[in-house]
């Protein structure tokens, strides 16, 4: 450019340069996002793409002094980053960057339970618990849960309780309110879960709380009494656990159903041949633990329904009682068991969340 007469020779302008501060040879988390810098000018093209070419969507920002990539990226990937920049000329800079993502060892998926599609058009009852299922063993507890979020409408206290390394459950002072509205979000990709194990995916999932459906099954009256949103609609003669095989006490939760079951003895080490086995095919049948405990139909023992326990831990209905019972609880719903002469249900006994006191439930997070 030639100056005006009598003036200095105006100096070209320098050239953009241009920076991405994590294309240093460091492999990233997938979640971090890939950022480009100008400095002395403004990008005009920038490109992410990974080796089978895919780009990676990215937007502008900062009046064109920064690009960003908005998506997460990909375990074990190497992402090459081309960039243009013109400074005030107009004359281009173009750089070439690659960005490496760590490679885990292994990755874990966070489950959920119970699986929506099993609840989408039930909803779920007032004491179940939410409830992540990790793939893999997690030792980075208290990180993991960073990355957990339960959202409650109306909104409720709650607070998550590790039963072991791969489940935890979340839960509040007291049963969910019905008709609650309850969002999941378990945001593990990225996540070192500990061992060298990372976040397999992020998972989103929405429950409904339905009417509030309470049992309570009287060991000493032998009677099982049905609540519906705190109002006693049924009482029906029952038999729990005989005293050789007592029921567990306490809050226990359906968590499934089942038309036929067949029962079998066998499973807890009673085997043919034995005393007191027994393989039975069983009706209506909801269970309420996982040590072998169901509200079912028992039409062998309707006889000492409502005069004594004669079960094998089992709540003992009829046959047209039991068919009221399977028809109306559901997963989630409540069954609560006094004087049975049994301990309390165990905590890791799904579901024994509501054995422990709040203050006991709160201290579990921290394990």
């Amino acid at each position: 450019m030639l100056a005006a007469c009598g003036s200095d020779p105006v100096p070209p302008a320098a050239l953009a340069t241009i920076a991405v501060p994590v294309a240093n040879g460091t492999p990233i988390n997938p979640t971090t996002p890939i950022v480009v810098d100008a400095t002395g000018g403004t990008l005009t093209t920038v490109t992410v793409t990974n080796a089978d070419g895919k780009q990676v969507t990215s937007q502008a920002a900062a009046g064109g002094k920064q690009w960003t990539t908005t998506e997460d990226l990909g375990y074990g990937h190497t992402y090459t980053v081309k960039a243009t920049a013109v400074n005030a000329d107009k004359v281009p800079t173009v750089k070439t960057f690659t960005v490496d993502t760590i490679a885990p060892s292994s990755t874990a998926y966070a489950n959920v339970v119970p699986a929506p599609e099993l609840v989408a058009d039930v909803g779920i009852g007032i004491g179940q618990p939410m409830v992540v299922q990790f793939t893999a063993p997690v030792t980075n507890k208290a990180e993991v849960l960073k990355h957990l979020v339960v959202k409650t409408t109306p909104s409720q206290p709650g607070a998550w309780y590790w039963m072991d390394d791969q489940h935890v459950h979340y839960r509040g002072p007291n049963y969910w309110k019905p008709g609650t509205k309850i969002h999941l979000e378990a945001d593990v990709y990225g996540v070192d879960l500990g061992d060298g194990v990372y976040g397999a995916e992020d998972t989103k999932v929405d429950y409904t709380v339905h009417d509030s459906w309470v049992a309570k099954a009287d060991g000493a009256t032998e009677l099982l009494t049905v609540f519906h949103n705190g109002q006693q609609v049924k009482q029906m003669p029952m038999s729990l656990g005989e005293p050789d095989h007592p029921s567990h006490t306490g809050p226990h939760v359906i968590s499934e159903k089942a038309a036929v079951t067949i029962m079998d003895s066998c499973t807890y080490g009673v085997c043919q041949g034995d005393p007191g086995y027994y393989r039975e095919t069983v009706y209506n049948d909801l269970r309420i633990s996982n040590d072998g405990e169901f509200v079912h139909s028992a039409p062998w023992s309707v006889g000492q329904q409502g005069a004594a326990n004669v079960s094998h831990g089992c709540v003992n209905l009829s046959p047209a009682d039991s068919k009221w019972m399977f028809d109306t609880f559901g997963i989630g719903d409540v069954v609560e068991i006094t004087n049975s002469g049994g301990p309390p249900l165990p905590v890791w006994d799904i579901y024994g969340d509501w054995e422990l006191s709040w203050a006991q439930w709160q201290a579990g997070g921290a394990q």
